[in-house]
C-alpha cells in the first residue's frame, strides 16, 4: 500500500512530526511511505496513493499558506473524483497550548471531505492520547523555548497516527 505524507514546516517542528508519522506508517508490513515537503510534493502522484496524510503549523487556528496553496491545486482531482475513498489523516503543530490545534486540524480535514476521502483520527484509548485529546489527527504544542523540535509524547502520538493510518488502509484494501 502507498501512503503519501505532505507537510509544510517553518521551524522544523512539523517536519519532525511528519517524520514520526512516517516512522509509524513504515512499521506496518507492506507500507510504502512517501514523505514530501510542500515544495517537493506532486499532486499528480496522489491518485496512485492509498492513503494521504497532510499537515502544517497552525497559523491563527487555520492552515498555513504553504499547505493551503498546495491543497488548492487539487481541484482537477476533485472534478474527476480521483481521491474518493482514499484514507486521509491530518496533523499540525502550534507554539502555544491554546494556539488553535483543534481548529487547524478541522480545517485540514475539510478539503479531504470535499474530495470524498475517509478520515482516520487518533482514538482516546491510546495512553499518550487519553488525556492529551488529539482526536482529529495529531496536533502537538511545540513551545518556542524548547530545545527539541517536538516532545517525546508528540513523537509517540505521531508514530501512533502513522501506524493507525497504515493499519486501517491495509484492512480497507483487503
Amino acid at each position: 500500500m502507498n501512503i503519501y505524507i505532505v507537510y509544510d514546516s517553518e521551524g522544523g517542528h512539523t517536519a519532525a512530526l511528519a517524520e514520526a508519522i512516517a516512522q509509524g506508517a513504515s512499521a506496518v508490513p507492506e507500507a510504502n511511505v512517501f514523505l514530501r515537503s510542500v515544495e517537493e510534493a506532486d499532486v499528480y502522484e496522489l491518485p496512485k496513493m492509498d492513503a494521504i496524510i497532510w499537515g502544517c503549523p497552525g497559523h491563527f487556528g487555520t492552515v498555513s499558506s504553504g499547505l493551503k496553496q498546495w491543497i488548492d491545486k487539487l481541484g482537477y482531482l476533485w472534478a474527476q473524483g480521483r481521491l474518493i475513498d482514499k484514507i486521509g489523516a491530518v496533523f499540525c503543530t502550534t507554539a502555544t497550548e491554546h494556539g488553535g490545534l483543534e481548529s487547524t486540524l478541522l480545517n485540514l480535514i475539510t478539503p479531504m471531505l470535499h474530495q470524498g476521502m475517509i478520515i482516520v483520527g487518533l482514538p482516546g484509548n491510546l495512553p499518550d492520547n487519553a488525556t492529551y485529546g488529539s482526536y482529529y489527527g495529531v496536533g502537538v504544542t511545540c513551545p518556542i523555548d524548547s530545545t527539541e523540535p517536538i516532545s517525546e509524547q508528540g513523537r509517540r502520538l505521531g508514530t501512533a497516527l502513522g501506524e493507525r493510518v497504515a493499519s486501517v488502509t491495509g484492512g480497507f484494501l483487503k
